[in-house]
């Protein structure tokens, strides 16, 4: 019994099998439809020709047999014109006379002789002469035609009996006029196997050709279709090395023909794209270094800037007014230049492809809680309640928690700066897939413009508003770095006047897909702002 089920799943899989075969075979296709079409037009000229043939053949028989009844019904009637019938016993054999004279003059031995109806019953003619092989397939019919059509000849196709069988015939109809006993019917019958047999041949000889040349096409076109698919899949399989990286791969150049010349200019675009992408990596790794560069150059003056700064500010109680106030000032840009230069070349990192993910267990409601912790005092002096809700997500997760401590005290800083003094609202929730962390403030909002391009590095919604946070205009980019090297989500919505929700979604392991946020998006209060919402993952909101 187990056995069986291999095979079943075997011919449950060959539809499937096929449609793939098909869809991913040139050469077949085309050998599929050449001997398709082959094979209609061969059917087409088959049918014509066997119908041809056999309406020839049967009109070229049916013409012998009306010239051979024509002349034996003359000859017959001829001897009856030219008999002496005063015998009464001449009389009565005259009709077997004629009849055998019929019959020896003609190709066929199937005669019959039928007294006209209608005629004197008082003279005592000769008996009718039928045949058993003819007496069922006269009609009524062609009787009634040869009856009344003088001398006229008529015919009929009939199905003349062979033991159990019937072959195909021609019953041929005239009249003779015997004399002194009146007039008789003639019928003669010619058997047709001859001519049937003859185009079942013909038909067998077209059909076996058929056949030979459909296969013989088939296999010409697979030949001709393998010399022109073959270099078609090389330069597929060329471009396929190319688009995966290997820039060194070619298409051999063979000939003179348009392959060659289609390889010519392939190899061409080639070295033109190789050219031209080592140029870009070269530029790309300039760039990058000089950003590394400078921002390592730039570290060392800037811790020493950075220390006498600090004293400064620590003594600025002692200093007048301004001066105090000029080193806060001092003290705020230091920081915010010694955030942007960490920024800068973790930005430099992700750009060489240089970062790599530190996983380890983390429960992300424990690290929501040390980050609201640390951000509450900053929501104090802006007026906003700092509040964490966490109805799941108490597992641990792969992740890498320093990255994903920045991504979450950026987003409840950014809160925090844009809600207007209004409360902010941390939700950590899991699903069977993922685990997800929502900050939702309830301040200014974005438009849809500039919620599309609040990922852009160095953006600013309103570059006028005052900073909190001394903000870098990287944080929100490098966050989407960060969301995108856990093969997680980092999407947001927003309205003018509703304020805003980002939502940061990581898969329970890493690597695999996270197939729903276990957190809605728009937020489950945006209410009526819903119709400016741009809650479908799109620009901004793309899946990190």
């Amino acid at each position: 019994m187990g056995a069986r089920w291999p095979t079943r799943d075997w011919w449950r899989q060959t539809p499937a099998r096929l449609a793939r075969l098909w869809r991913s075979s040139l050469q077949l296709r085309t050998v599929a439809i050449t001997l398709l079409l082959t094979g209609v037009a061969i059917l087409v000229t088959g049918i014509y020709m066997s119908l041809s043939i056999s309406n020839d053949l049967y009109q070229s028989r049916l013409d012998q047999a009306l010239r051979d009844s024509s002349r034996a019904t003359t000859t017959a009637q001829s001897t009856l014109n030219a008999s002496d019938v005063s015998s009464g016993d001449a009389g009565k054999n005259l009709l077997n006379t004629v009849l055998q004279s019929v019959q020896a003059s003609t190709s066929s031995r199937l005669v019959a002789a039928y007294r006209v109806p209608g005629q004197d019953t008082g003279i005592l003619a000769p008996p009718d002469r039928g045949s058993p092989a003819m007496n069922s397939v006269i009609s009524p019919e062609l009787r009634e035609k040869v009856q009344n059509g003088g001398s006229k000849q008529y015919y009929q196709s009939v199905a003349l009996p062979a033991g159990s069988d019937s072959d195909p015939g021609i019953v041929v109809g005239s009249q003779l006029t015997l004399p002194s006993y009146g007039e008789y019917e003639l019928y003669i019958g010619y058997n047709l196997r001859d001519s049937e047999n003859t185009l079942l041949f013909v038909q067998n000889t077209l059909l076996l050709a058929g056949l030979a040349l459909i296969l013989l096409i088939g296999a010409i076109t697979w030949v001709i279709v393998r010399f022109v698919v073959e270099p078609i899949r090389v330069a597929a399989r060329t471009s396929e090395r190319l688009a995966a990286g290997d820039l060194a791969v070619r298409i051999p150049e063979r000939g003179e023909d348009v392959f060659a010349s289609l390889a010519r200019s392939f190899n061409g675009m080639a070295d033109s794209l190789q050219s031209q992408i080592n140029q870009l990596a070269t530029l790309s790794q300039l760039q990058q270094r000089f950003v590394s560069d400078v921002s390592h150059e730039l570290r060392t003056p800037l811790t020493t800037i950075r220390l006498a700064g600090d004293v400064i500010y620590d003594q600025r109680e002692g200093f007048a007014p301004a001066t105090a106030r000029t080193a806060e000032l001092l003290h705020t840009q230091i920081e915010r230049f010694d955030r942007l230069l960490s920024d800068l070349l973790e930005i430099s990192r992700y750009d060489a492809g240089s970062v790599v993910l530190d996983a380890e267990p983390t429960n992300l409601v424990r690290l929501a809680e040390d980050c609201v912790d640390e951000l509450r005092t900053l929501s104090e002096q802006n007026g906003s309640e700092l509040t964490l809700d966490a109805p799941g997500g108490y597992f641990d997760v792969p992740m890498d928690p320093r990255r994903i401590r920045r991504v979450v005290r950026n987003l409840i800083g950014n809160a925090i700066e844009h809600g207007e003094g209004r409360p902010v609202v941390v939700t950590v929730d899991s699903n069977e897939s993922a685990v997800a962390l929502t900050v939702r403030d309830y301040g200014i909002g974005m438009s849809p413009q500039d919620t599309g391009h609040v990922f852009d590095r160095f953006w600013r919604a309103d570059p006028s508003r005052k900073r909190t946070l001394g903000g870098t205009g990287l944080g929100l980019a490098i966050s989407l770095e960060d969301a995108t090297l856990h093969s997680g989500w980092l999407q947001v919505w927003s309205a003018p006047g509703a304020g805003s929700c980002f939502r940061l979604t990581l898969p329970r392991v890493v690597g695999r897909e996270i197939t729903a946020s276990p957190l809605p998006l728009p937020p489950a209060d945006a209410g009526a702002t819903m119709p400016q919402e741009s809650g479908t993952p799109t620009g901004s909101e793309a899946h990190a």
